[in-house]
């Protein structure tokens, strides 16, 4: 037997070339290459990440379930960056631990960003069990992974929703944790387990936690876009729905909640460009230390009305939407909006796409464009 086994190893090992199985360079940690593993980059913000990573040429794997993602964004992203080394996709869901203990065995990770998640504040209240699972839990697998496979950089992306309600505006990092939805739940038991992790001796990780406010805008470049699934319009975000109502995909736009002590009446929010938020998570990833956490809010500082974006969303697309009025969404909140102050020390970030007309702008020429998403252009109907 022993004899057999020495005669099998000898000609593996002297077989040619092409019958051997190159690694893949995915699985191998090479110097001056950071490679980052990107969840949910197949969504709006993982999108938008992983493009800028690339640009910045980190190598990228993104896994995605494409529940909420599209595999458009994915094509865009491979087409721009074809080269070898450069970018993988791979299909999978981060509920199922088998296979996310293989990716991370099949490839060498340096950082994690973590997006993937449901994010809907209405859905959530409908569904509360999904959002548990889906943020909580899954969040609790990409740790366990990371822990097995020696990988001690995460970026997570969380939400200004696990604030809550504050007393006092503007919220800052020392703001209280009180969330009023699923969502926001969910979002800070994941931080709490990440910090729980953080704090034991062998974990020796290096954690930013990046809570950031409504997100806006697209690539400026017009290669990305946000894509929203048709079954999820209704939840989804309010740039969504005004192009939508532009675009006549829906009768006109339903803004829900006008007895808000706020100026107006409806509810206040900071609206951060895209391209400003992945930036920030770009930042964090370069100034991540082990054995450190970093908890930042992402936002202008600045908070503007749902009539005011409403105002603003009619001038970038020269529509005049119908706007219909409505009780509060379960879940919501009158007002809330950033102190930036912290970021912009710390990792010397500061928004600059803080025009609030100009980003609707450059999302509303991508959403003309594509008004099918990323599928295949629709005719008009005349």
């Amino acid at each position: 037997m022993v004899a057999l086994l020495t005669a099998m190893c000898v000609v593996m090992l002297t077989q040619p070339p092409c019958h051997r199985r190159t690694p893949s360079v995915f699985s191998i940690h090479e110097p001056g290459v950071t490679h980052v593993l990107v969840t949910g980059g197949a969504g709006y913000i993982g999108s938008h990440a992983a493009l800028r990573l690339l640009k910045d040429s980190f190598r990228v794997t993104i896994v995605d379930n494409l529940s909420r993602g599209n595999m458009g964004a994915i094509k865009v992203l491979q087409n721009l960056f074809s080269e070898p080394g450069r970018l993988q996709f791979i299909y999978a869901d981060l509920g199922d631990p088998k296979a996310v203990n293989r990716i991370f065995a099949e490839n060498a990770f340096d950082a994690v960003m973590h997006f993937a998640a449901v994010a809907y504040v209405g859905e959530s209240t409908l569904e509360p069990l999904r959002y548990y699972h889906n943020i909580t839990s899954n969040t609790l697998v990409v740790l366990e992974a990371m822990a097995a496979h020696n990988v001690r950089t995460l970026i997570y992306s969380s939400t200004c929703a696990t604030y809550g309600e504050p007393e006092k505006m503007p919220i800052t990092e020392g703001t209280p944790q009180f969330p009023i939805n699923p969502y926001g739940k969910a979002k800070k038991m994941a931080e709490d387990i990440i910090l729980d992790f953080s704090k034991s001796k062998k974990a020796d990780m290096a954690v930013m936690i990046l809570r950031y406010f409504n997100v806006i805008g697209s690539d400026p470049e017009g290669r990305l876009g946000e894509a929203p699934k048709p079954e999820l319009r209704e939840h989804g975000r309010i740039s969504g729905a005004c192009f939508d109502a532009a675009l006549g995909i829906i009768p006109g736009l339903k803004v829900k909640g006008t007895d808000y002590e706020t100026p107006d009446g409806t509810c206040v929010r900071d609206y951060i460009d895209v391209t400003d938020l992945v930036d920030a998570h770009v930042k964090a990833l370069n100034k991540a230390e082990r054995g450190k956490v970093g908890i930042y809010n992402v936002g202008t500082g600045k908070g503007r009305s749902v009539k005011e974006f409403v105002e603003a969303c009619k001038k970038a697309t020269g529509v005049d939407i119908k706007v219909d009025y409505f009780p509060r969404r379960p879940g919501d909140y009158a007002e809330v909006y950033s102190d930036p102050a912290k970021i912009n020390s710390e990792l010397n970030w500061t928004a600059q796409h803080t025009d609030l007309l100009e980003s609707l702008r450059v999302a509303w020429t991508w959403q003309k464009k594509h008004r099918s998403g990323y599928g295949p252009p629709q005719a008009m109907v005349l």
